[in-house]
């Protein structure tokens, strides 16, 4: 297979062999930034310098670092000491942070390189990777289309191989929305699981994990990304082994309800549903229990009063509201007319709804949807309509399965199963139990090895 689309894990055991340096890989993925980025916008900021000289300084000494020497890309949301970070926002577009957040800590101390700073919506607000400040990503597969958000920076770059890996963050489906849309396997870590410090997830909606060709891949950057940080106001138990030890081992018979029902009151594409009952097809052939069932997710005001609790993130950036995006801009003052009753009565009323839902997965071990109810749409889809609470529920008619499992912090993935007739992927979504990550890691790799996906390329490739 041709290097640059090699897995993070066999490029990490190739630098440790000495069959290829680490200069190598960066001065491979460098070139393919800057001949294939041009048309896919993937990156904001791109480390050349200071990548060739970490990647020259892992070839010159010993080290027994997982990944270390091997290309990554980090999502422009998480701050990184000496390289620009502008959560794509014109408030933010000369930031250069003096320190790194947690997750990027264990990035470089797993021995990778950062190559670069990955696009995203400003503060990672919608479901489409499209900002003012750095422009809108492009999806490989079709450039008139999205990659989805709000970690599309990292999907089309680790879709168009020009990283193996990257960090991406997920609040309300942006890790599984772009893996669905560029055909990659994308995991919702459990709340807790992987630390914000130094700062804190609202309401511990969001969380970052990783956006990868392989699961294996997957589970060895979370293995690298998961952990307890003083002070954190949620974690996750410990697990009982490694999560890359779990996509070797079969997981046992699982009780699987699929369902094309979402949460929301919304319509499901024909080819996004077929996606799901296909999966649910070949899972019942690997031996589980599957049933048609649906989780008690209908609320009506569900929309509204997660919108109550999203419309805060924006406003705790300490910047003139003048510099934001109109949508975010209008999510700020709506905020600040909303009382503290009315946000508390909110979180009380979610956190409510989420106990009723994780109920149903005592008798369950995972639930099967589609990932999006649309394919990817095209890029500008979501100015359609004006207002930013409009917009806002633009976004989730494209993806009204995701924000559940943030809602609940259970673990969610989006599995690469599925290709339209016009070849766009099209996600399967899978949503496991409390602290399941490791469950859902297992049986995503025994899909992985009954229908893989990993050899397909995009045409920007």
């Amino acid at each position: 297979m041709e290097l640059a689309f090699l897995s993070a894990v066999e490029q990490a055991r190739l630098v440790r062999s000495g069959d290829v340096s680490s200069v190598e890989l960066v001065e491979l993925y460098l070139d393919r930034i800057e001949r294939l980025d041009p048309t896919l916008n993937a990156f904001v900021t791109v480390c050349a310098d200071e990548a060739l000289e970490t990647a020259a300084t892992v070839d010159s000494t010993a080290g027994d670092a997982p990944f270390r020497g091997v290309p990554i890309g980090v999502k422009d949301l998480a701050a990184t000491a000496g390289i620009r970070t502008t959560y794509s926002s014109r408030a933010y577009a000369e930031y250069v942070p003096d320190f790194d957040t947690a997750v990027v800590r264990r990035i470089r101390e797993a021995g990778f390189v950062i190559v670069g700073k990955t696009n995203t919506p400003e503060f990672g607000t919608v479901a489409f990777t499209e900002s003012d400040l750095n422009g809108a990503t492009r999806n490989p597969w079709n450039t008139e289309l999205t990659p989805g958000g709000s970690s599309g920076g990292a999907a089309a770059a680790v879709a168009a191989g020009l990283v193996p890996i990257a960090h991406a963050t997920d609040g309300g489906g942006s890790i599984r929305i772009p893996a669905s849309c560029c055909g990659l396997f994308g995991l919702k870590p459990s709340r807790g699981r992987v630390s914000s410090a130094p700062f804190s997830s609202l309401e511990g909606l969001s969380t970052a994990g990783p956006m990868a060709r392989t699961v294996e891949d997957a589970a060895a950057l979370l293995d690298v990304l998961a952990g307890y940080e003083p002070g954190d106001p949620w974690w996750a138990p410990q697990p009982e082994r490694a999560f890359v030890h779990t996509t070797g081992e079969p997981p046992p018979t699982l009780r699987i309800a699929v369902t094309t029902t979402p949460p929301i009151d919304t319509p499901v594409d024909r080819e996004c549903a077929r996606a799901a009952v296909a999966a649910a097809e070949l899972l019942t052939e690997l031996g589980h229990d599957v049933r048609e069932a649906t989780p008690p997710w209908r609320e009506p005001s569900l929309f509204e009063l997660f919108i109550v609790v999203w419309q805060v993130g924006p406003g705790l950036h300490p910047v003139d509201d003048a510099l934001l995006t109109p949508l975010n801009r209008g999510l700020v003052e709506s905020a600040r007319v909303t009382s503290a009753v009315d946000y508390a009565r909110a979180v009380a009323q979610l956190q409510a709804l989420a106990r009723r839902i994780v109920s149903f997965w005592s008798d369950t071990d995972v639930v099967l949807t589609p990932t999006l109810a649309l394919p990817p749409v095209p890029i500008g889809w979501q100015e359609a309509v004006e207002g930013p609470i409009e917009q806002l529920f633009r976004n989730t008619e494209f993806t009204p399965f995701t924000a559940v499992a943030n809602l609940t912090g259970q673990p969610a993935m989006s599995l690469p199963l599925h290709w339209s007739a016009d070849e766009l992927p099209i996600g399967v979504h899978a949503i496991g139990p409390p602290a399941g990550d490791g469950l859902l890691l297992s049986l995503a790799a025994q899909l992985e090895r009954a229908h893989p996906w990993a050899q397909r390329r995009p045409p920007v490739a």
